[in-house]
């Protein structure tokens, strides 16, 4: 099991290395060592991951406010589903298995949340078209 997670750390070290080689063609103000040290992007991709995390929290704050009630709009889970990919990614790279463990659960529990929502949204469309 560790190896495979090593091996998958490894091939998304890879992909951060030709990001950076990507990123410094795009962009040419950034330093040519960038591919020498994925940790860099790496941890910029693991803080985006927690922006979108954070977001979703955000979103629903202010979809209650605005309702004046607690919400969960279907952006909270798109949200912890983009947060949670970005954050198992990170994790895998950096052989956490707690982490892995931990967002590998969540997403689980997030697109089946969605899957309640788009079923029941489903259900509702037909039985107000009957």
């Amino acid at each position: 099991m560790f190896e495979f997670i090593a091996a998958l750390s490894a091939s998304i070290e890879s992909l951060a290395v030709g990001l950076s080689w990507t990123l410094i063609t795009i962009f040419p103000f950034l330093p040519e060592s960038l591919p020498d040290h994925p940790e860099t992007v790496m941890i910029v991709i693991g803080f985006g991951g927690q922006f979108l995390f954070a977001m979703r929290f955000i979103i629903q704050w202010i979809t209650s406010e605005r309702e004046n009630r607690s919400v969960i709009p279907i952006a909270f889970w798109y949200f912890s589903i983009g947060g949670g990919m970005v954050l198992l990614l990170y994790a895998i790279w950096r052989q956490d298995p707690v982490i892995i463990f931990g967002q590998g659960l969540g997403l689980f529990i997030y697109l089946r949340n969605l899957y309640f929502v788009s079923r029941d949204r489903r259900r509702d469309t037909e039985d107000t078209s009957e």
